[in-house]
């Protein structure tokens, strides 16, 4: 599985809802989390690398990997915090996000069971930007116009040079 990068249409659409929890998707939860940590990544979403299904994955620093299928965010906090954030499906792209500094968050795990997580720090962020991705939402249109097309031009540049 490859991560689908900036540009890719897949990465603006709302993912679909998850029917059924069997083998395969327990199986596409290990193929995420190797890619995620192959590349450096601590959270990873299934439209990140085309499974446009209500799935993502997280390892934030100090915690264990969650899975998380069909994600409800229950309450954020009023107070906010600001952080560099960056997304695998948008590499060497860094810009400071305000998010929530708190979530309770609602979902299933890899084992069809129900669970409520409340987190806070890197843990609710991590949640909140893939929670993202499966709204179609890019960290970068959490960002000011101005921002967000300079980063995007600063991409592409860095895209073509590669090329």
């Amino acid at each position: 599985m490859q991560i689908i990068t900036l540009g890719n249409e897949l990465l603006k659409q709302k993912a679909t809802t998850v029917t059924e929890i069997n083998d395969e998707l327990i199986k596409t939860f290990g193929i995420m989390l190797e890619v995620m940590e192959s590349d450096k990544g601590i959270g990873l979403a299934g439209p990140q690398i085309g499974i446009m299904k209500r799935i993502f994955v997280t390892h934030a620093e100090g915690d264990v990997k969650r899975f998380f299928i069909n994600p409800s965010i229950l309450e954020t906090s009023l107070e906010t915090s600001k952080m560099e954030e960056g997304c695998l499906s948008i590499p060497k792209i860094y810009a400071t996000v305000v998010r929530a500094k708190e979530i309770k968050i609602q979902a299933w795990n890899e084992k069809g069971r129900p669970f409520t997580l409340e987190a806070s720090g890197l843990l609710a962020r991590v949640i909140l930007h893939e929670y993202d991705h499966l709204e179609g939402i890019l960290f970068l249109d959490r960002l000011t116009e101005a921002k967000r097309q300079r980063l995007i031009e600063k991409y592409e540049k860095q895209a073509n040079i590669q090329k």
